[in-house]
């Protein structure tokens, strides 16, 4: 009986499959995120927390608390190779959030601490699609805890660091080739991992219109042990396959450094650029050992990512003290190995293009709403160890809102 591959199982949180860059969200603060997802050169308030911790010494009030989330809306469409077959995602809603909260304690030191979610995946293929053996449904669940120091060393230099705190849970579907008439061989798989990292960054600001920013996030490697495999398949093969296992394997947050620079033209208008380098290279292959049977359910997955970089540009214009406005671009160009293509995550080149605008009906609150619309390239992948080629094309739509109080 043929060894069989056992698929991705740590592909994080909601809404990765709608990014080209693999399974990595930046959803995390709408400010930036109407601007083209743009934030290392930013500062003010307690957004700075993920996008550059240096920020935090050079908030202008005392106290920054921020709070907010987005809807990812996300279809994937596939089209089999040399067939008429075509098949769409039933996605739930993707729903990643922050918190941030922030303070002041002297004139130039800074402390905070977010709450964020900056990987994840959710997708849904139907139960008995063409690629049932590599995917159903996947969904993970990933919080990033971030307690974090700032420190203004004079007025054009600020630095600062954040220590990293990753948790998550993991639960899949997918078919597995031992079929009767009565029952569709399946597994579900789901389990908890952990981990630690950071974050630091610096802010120069040389006058008072320019603001340059660098920002680098630490890998983290999220490591499940003792994850549970549960095995629905005809009895007449159940001496050879476990209905119940444990499984481990490891899967690579990739590291990420940020630089970018932003400009005030004038008391009105803000543009901003950005170029954030993400080292998907990290992520080679995926990896599964298994307690009972391992002569037959590990595997070895190949990915081969390659490092990629985004190029961002964004602006904000303020109208008047109630209205701000925003608008951004970037390109996003795919991570994944047009051979090791695999539906858990059909990431593809990437065009955004954003909105926003905030609301301050008061001096302290600030009402941030974004609208992020993915355009992404069709294209045709195959992952080979399986033969599965076809067609891929994803449509995403991102509103979001979040609340912003500074005292």
């Amino acid at each position: 009986m043929r060894k069989f591959t056992l698929m991705t199982v740590v592909l994080c949180l909601f809404g990765a499959s709608v990014f080209a860059g693999g399974y990595q969200v930046r959803l995390l603060g709408n400010r930036q995120t109407g601007m083209g997802l743009i934030g290392v050169s930013l500062f003010g308030d307690a957004s700075n927390l993920f996008y550059n911790p240096a920020g935090l010494s050079k908030m202008n009030t005392k106290w920054s608390f921020a709070i907010g989330g987005s809807g990812i809306f996300s279809t994937a469409a596939f089209g089999l190779e040399n067939s008429l077959y075509t098949t769409t995602t039933d996605n739930s809603v993707g729903t990643p959030f922050y918190f941030y909260g922030a303070g002041m304690v002297t004139e130039k030191l800074g402390v905070g601490v977010g709450i964020y979610t900056p990987y994840g995946s959710s997708t849904t293929w139907e139960k008995d699609w063409a690629g049932k053996e590599l995917i159903q449904d996947i969904a993970l669940k990933v919080f990033f805890i971030q307690p974090t120091l700032s420190y203004k060393l004079n007025d054009v230099l600020s630095i600062g660091a954040g220590f990293v705190y990753a948790i998550g849970s993991v639960e899949l579907n997918k078919a597995v080739p031992f079929n009767s008439p009565e029952t569709m061989g399946q597994v579900n798989m789901s389990g908890n991992a952990n981990n630690f990292g950071f974050n630091v960054g610096a802010t120069i600001t040389p006058n008072n219109r320019l603001s340059i920013g660098i920002d680098y996030r630490s890998k983290v490697t999220m490591g499940m042990e003792d994850g549970d495999a549960e095995f629905t398949i005809p009895s007449s093969v159940e001496t050879l396959i476990p209905a119940t296992n444990k499984f481990n394997a490891d899967l690579p947050l990739p590291a990420n450094l940020d630089v970018g620079a932003s400009y005030q033209v004038n008391e009105k208008l803000l543009l901003a650029i950005e170029l954030d380098y993400v080292f998907w290279g990290t992520y080679d292959s995926l990896i599964f050992t298994f307690d009972e049977k391992p002569e037959l359910l590990d595997s070895h997955n190949p990915r081969e990512y390659k490092n990629t970089m985004i190029f961002r540009v964004g602006g904000e214009y303020a109208m008047n003290d109630v209205f701000t406005f925003r608008a951004g671009f970037y390109y996003d160009p795919t991570p994944t190995n047009e051979d090791y293509f695999t539906p858990e995550t059909p990431s593809l080149n990437t065009y955004g293009v954003s909105l926003g605008m905030t609301i301050t009906p008061t001096k302290n609150l600030g009402i941030d709403i974004s609208y992020l619309q993915l355009i992404t390239q069709q294209d045709t992948r195959s992952y080979t160890p399986d033969h599965f080629t076809g067609t891929y094309k994803v449509s995403t739509l991102i509103p979001g809102i979040g609340l912003t109080f500074n005292f």
